[in-house]
C-alpha cells in the first residue's frame, strides 16, 4: 500500500549498494550486477515521478571507487555512458524528468562529460523529479569545495569573515539550491554512509534495506517510504507531550 502523500519524503537520497556481490553470488562477472542495477535504478526514478517526489539523489560512483580493479571501473563508465544516450533518456525528458549531476569532473572522460552536459541541457527547463547523480563525489571533498569559494570570496573582498554562516556555507555545497535529504535508503546490508552528503545528512532519516541493489523491489522501495512514514521527525525538538528530546 502506497503511504499517505503527505507524509512522502521531498527528497529521497540512495546508495545503491550490492552490485558487485549480487553478481558474484551468482557467478556472474561484476558488470553484469551493474546493468542490473541501473535497470533498478531506472524503476525507482520511475517511481519517484508517479508518487511526486520532487528530488532524488543517486550515489552511482564515490571519489573511493577509483580504487576499484581498472576493468570494472572501466565497465561502469561505459555502463554510464549507455544510459545517458538519447533515447534512454528521452522517455524521462518526456515525463518532465530534470537531471542534475554533481562530483568532481577532472577525473572523467571527456566524451562522459559531455554526454552529462547534454543530459542536463535537455532536461534543464523541466519541473518534474529533479535526480541529481553523484558521480566522482565525496562528501569531505563537496564541504571542503564550499569552504574554498567562500574563502575565495572574503578574499575578493565580496563577503567578510563574519558573514559566514552555516547557510552561507550549505548554499556553496552542491545540493546548495535544493532541500536536504529527507530519507537515505542503502542497500546491500552495510549500516554506514560511505562519505555521502555529510552536510547534507544532519537531519535526514536512514532506512538500510538487506537485499543487494539488484534485488531493490518496487516493495522493497514502497517498505522504505512506509517506515519514513511511520517515524516522528523532532530535528531537536519535542512536537508532542511525553516526546523526548533528540
Amino acid at each position: 500500500m502506497t503511504p499517505d502523500p503527505t507524509k512522502l519524503p521531498a527528497h529521497v537520497a540512495i546508495i545503491m549498494d550490492g552490485n558487485g556481490r549480487w553478481a558474484r553470488q551468482l557467478g556472474k562477472p561484476v558488470k553484469f550486477g551493474h546493468r542490473h542495477g541501473a535497470e533498478v535504478a531506472r524503476s525507482v526514478v520511475e517511481a519517484c515521478v508517479e508518487l511526486n517526489i520532487p528530488y532524488l539523489t543517486l550515489f552511482a560512483f564515490s571519489s573511493e571507487n577509483w580504487m576499484r580493479p581498472i576493468s570494472e571501473v572501466d565497465g561502469l563508465m561505459a555502463l554510464f555512458l549507455s544510459v545517458l544516450k538519447r533515447n534512454e533518456i528521452n522517455q524521462f525528458h518526456q515525463k518532465g524528468v530534470k537531471f542534475n549531476f554533481i562530483g568532481k569532473r577532472n577525473g572523467l572522460a571527456p566524451k562522459l562529460l559531455r554526454s552529462m552536459d547534454e543530459v542536463k541541457g535537455l532536461t534543464e527547463h523541466n519541473t518534474g523529479t529533479t535526480v541529481t547523480v553523484a558521480v566522482d563525489y565525496g562528501g569531505r571533498w563537496d564541504i571542503t569545495e564550499a569552504a574554498v569559494a567562500l574563502g575565495q570570496q572574503v578574499e575578493a573582498g565580496k563577503i567578510k569573515s563574519s558573514d559566514i554562516d552555516a547557510e552561507s556555507l550549505r548554499m556553496q555545497t552542491s545540493l546548495g539550491r535544493f532541500p536536504d535529504p529527507d530519507l537515505c535508503i542503502r542497500t546491500g546490508g552495510e549500516k554506514r554512509i560511505s562519505n555521502f552528503l555529510l552536510w547534507q545528512f544532519a537531519y535526514t532519516e536512514f532506512y538500510f534495506a538487506d537485499c543487494y541493489w539488484p534485488e531493490f523491489t518496487e516493495v522493497e522501495f514502497q517498505r522504505a517510504l512506509e517506515e519514513f512514514a511511520s517515524r516522528q521527525r523532532r530535528f531537536g525538538k519535542t512536537q508532542v507531550e511525553g516526546a523526548g528530546d533528540e
